[in-house]
Parts: C-alpha cells; sequence; structure tokens
C-alpha cells in the first residue's frame, strides 16, 4: 500500500468526522474509529472501525486490525472526547474518572500501541486535539479543563521523547467550535450543578454554552488544520483555530490572574458578557 494510513478517533460526527474526511480527500486511507455508526463516512470511501477508547482491547484490536490490512499507521489523530461540565464540589469521581479515562488514558494508550510501528518506520505524525482549554482554567470547567492540561503536557514530554525517531508530535487547540459538545457540556452542566449552591452560576453558563455554538466556528475548519498538519513537511507544535481560540488564550496569558478571575466572575454572573468572553464577540 502506497497510500498513507490514517487513524482517526471520534470519527462519527464534528472534528472527527471532517478530518477523516479532509484526510480522505489529501488521498490518504482512512480509518475512522468511533463507537457510533459512521455509514455516512462509509459511502465516502473511509475505512470504519468501531472503537471503544475505554476499552483496551478494543484499542488493541483496531491497532491490529490497521496492521494486518494496511500494514502500516503514519497518522494517529487522537481526536475522542467530550467536555463534563459541573463544580469540582458537585462532580462525582466517578464521572472525573471517566473523563480522564476517554479524553486522556485513551488517548495515551492509543499512542503507545502505534509508536513502534511508527518507530519501526522511521516515520509517524501523532496529532493529540487538546482545546483552548488546555491554556486556562473557567470555574465549572475543571475537570475537563484538567484533561486538557494533561494532554498538553503529555504531547510536549512525548515530542522531546520522540525527537530523531521520524515521528512529530502536533497539538490542536480549537476555539468554539459548532459541534454537539457544547450541548453535551451544557446538559453536564445542568444535571451536575444546576441546582444547589452553584446554579446561578451553572445555568448562566450553560446558556452562554448553547448561545455560542450557535455562531461558532465550523469544524471544517478544524478538520482542514488538522489535515494540513498531517500532511505538512515541516508541523508546527501548535495549531489554534476556531473562535476565540487566540483571542482568549492570549488575553489568559497575558492579563494577571486576579484580573482574569474577575472577569470570568462577571461573565458568569452576566450571561451577555460571557457570550462575548467565549466568542470573542
Amino acid at each position: 500500500m502506497n497510500s498513507p494510513v490514517a487513524l482517526v478517533t471520534g470519527a462519527s460526527s464534528g472534528i472527527g468526522r471532517e478530518t477523516a474526511l479532509a484526510l480522505n480527500a489529501a488521498g490518504m486511507v482512512v480509518y475512522g474509529a468511533a463507537r457510533s455508526p459512521m455509514t455516512d463516512l462509509a459511502d465516502h470511501g473511509v475505512r470504519i472501525c468501531q472503537l471503544d477508547v475505554t476499552d483496551d482491547g478494543s484499542l488493541t484490536a483496531a491497532v491490529e486490525r490497521i496492521r494486518t490490512e494496511a500494514g502500516r499507521i503514519d497518522v494517529l489523530v487522537n481526536n475522542a472526547g467530550y467536555g463534563s461540565y459541573g463544580a469540582i464540589e458537585d462532580v462525582p469521581m466517578s464521572e472525573a474518572h471517566r473523563q480522564f479515562e476517554v479524553n486522556v488514558f485513551g488517548a495515551m494508550r492509543l499512542t503507545q500501541l502505534v509508536l513502534p510501528m511508527m518507530r519501526e518506520q522511521g516515520k509517524g505524525r501523532v496529532v493529540n486535539v487538546s482545546s483552548m482549554a488546555g491554556r486556562f482554567s473557567m470555574a465549572l470547567g475543571g475537570w475537563y479543563h484538567a484533561t486538557k492540561y494533561a494532554i498538553e503536557a503529555l504531547s510536549d514530554a512525548l515530542r522531546q521523547e520522540t525527537r530523531g525517531t521520524g515521528v512529530d508530535v502536533v497539538i490542536i487547540e480549537p476555539g468554539l467550535i459548532h459541534t454537539h459538545w457544547s450541548k453535551i457540556a451544557a446538559d453536564h452542566l445542568r444535571a451536575t450543578s444546576g441546582l444547589g449552591r452553584y446554579s446561578v452560576i451553572a445555568n448562566n453558563f450553560a446558556t452562554a454554552l448553547e448561545l455560542t455554538s450557535r455562531t461558532a466556528t465550523d469544524p471544517g475548519v478544524i478538520g482542514r488544520t488538522i489535515a494540513h498538519a498531517c500532511v505538512t513537511a515541516s508541523p508546527r507544535t501548535r495549531y489554534r483555530r476556531g473562535s476565540g481560540a487566540i483571542a482568549v488564550t492570549t488575553m489568559t496569558e497575558l492579563l494577571p490572574t486576579r484580573v482574569v478571575d474577575a472577569l470570568i466572575h462577571v461573565g458568569l454572573t452576566h450571561v451577555d458578557q460571557m457570550v462575548r468572553f467565549l466568542g470573542n464577540r
């Protein structure tokens, strides 16, 4: 097989789906992986791979299948993930563990499985989808932010460890993207902290997530960015794309921490200002 082979997790919708299509259009043999059905991707020529990133047996079987059918894996896009929002005090530890299992441990275990193949080939590319949430933290999103901070740290370490092997490690930091993510995050937030001492700011934040999602960046923008990062000869270590990704992260990096805290507090108590803060509008 002469064409490069790519494995994309979380490919059933949103960024993952658009990435699979973009890589397929770029001439790669693409395996789109997710737990959900992906018949529309199959219609476009993407090979379907049923995969649960929290199941080690499922991960191992998927890699072995690709090794058998294609003989190689040139690109791994760790995109699978979800946003579990709620006050740290309210989120059950079982949900905190699951957030890390899906967003962090599944991605890193899959990376462990493909790295020996890439190293043997003398080339490969691991693309980890982080978030602008991996560059700053907000109330009611602590566990989600923590998973993205972890992806950032692990990616940086991995990039240093694979130096000289031909394997590149790239981090994607999307801003607000028009996918089902915001609805899932808002539902989690209301269910977890919509009642009780955090109810006012939780319901405000959930509303803000839903409002900003309507005018957020199309996931195709991120899909094409990832495809570019996969095919370019010299990829950047980080790509920030999408609504708010550059403006919000730059602001939180430059302003004093107490000022950022105050701005977030204002946003959490005034939905209209939160919408402008999240969406850079």
